[in-house]
């Protein structure tokens, strides 16, 4: 497949939400009255920063996620990364709280008529954690040890996670699984042609030849990005 239909794929599965839309979904779908929305950054899903207006023992501040058409249509994905992210709490780790709809549900498949087909995508909400991205901050070794000493623990609680779902996190082709490295290859042309393209065609090079060979000695663990 052409980079160019990579691009015209990825965007037709990415939710493109105004954010009166969103503020609409908020209100309709959660029962909450919106009294302000901001786009915040997201990768094939959509997401909005919500303000709802101050209730007496709730949240003001919220995360709407409206997943794109392809993980929308595989509800079970969904559902394990909600529990997930219930399971994190639960175990004391400083995750989001997971909101109900006004059906009692943890998600809600909603249908848009885009013109020229009806598309159907997954909503969510989640409260907001305020903080800022990592990559905002200076590194340090100090930083780069606290986030290994979160990843281990995150990982070593993840390990008592059940589910009866569980399998839907395993996707084949999966670009954020590691062990897909390789399938990068096919995002190259994004980095042009310069020293950036050569080193990640090198590391591509070196997982190929020295972590693929091994891949039965390494324990998987359970990963899907929200």
């Amino acid at each position: 497949m052409s980079s160019g239909n990579y691009q015209q794929s990825e965007a037709l599965s990415k939710p493109t939400f105004s954010e009166e839309q969103a503020s609409a979904l908020v209100e309709s779908v959660f029962g909450l009255k919106v009294s302000k929305v901001r786009p915040l950054p997201s990768y094939d899903d959509q997401n909005f920063h919500v303000y709802v207006s101050k209730t007496k023992d709730g949240p003001t501040e919220y995360v709407l996620k409206i997943s794109n058409t392809k993980a929308s249509k595989n509800p079970d994905l969904i559902e394990v990364q909600n529990h997930i992210i219930m399971f994190l709490k639960a175990a004391g780790f400083p995750t989001a709280s997971v909101c109900h709809t006004k059906g009692d549900n943890t998600a809600s498949l909603v249908s848009v008529d885009s013109g020229s087909e009806i598309k159907s995508y997954l909503v969510r909400l989640l409260t907001y954690l305020p903080g800022r991205p990592i990559a905002e901050l200076p590194v340090s070794p100090q930083l780069l040890y606290e986030i290994g000493k979160l990843a281990a623990k995150l990982d070593k609680t993840l390990q008592r996670f059940h589910h009866p779902k569980l399998s839907s996190l395993h996707r084949e082709n999966f670009i954020w699984n590691l062990k897909n490295v390789p399938l990068l290859e096919k995002y190259l042309y994004a980095l042009g042609q310069n020293r950036n393209r050569e080193i990640v065609e090198h590391v591509i090079h070196l997982f190929k030849e020295e972590v693929m060979t091994k891949l039965s000695h390494f324990r998987e663990c359970e990963y899907s990005p929200n």
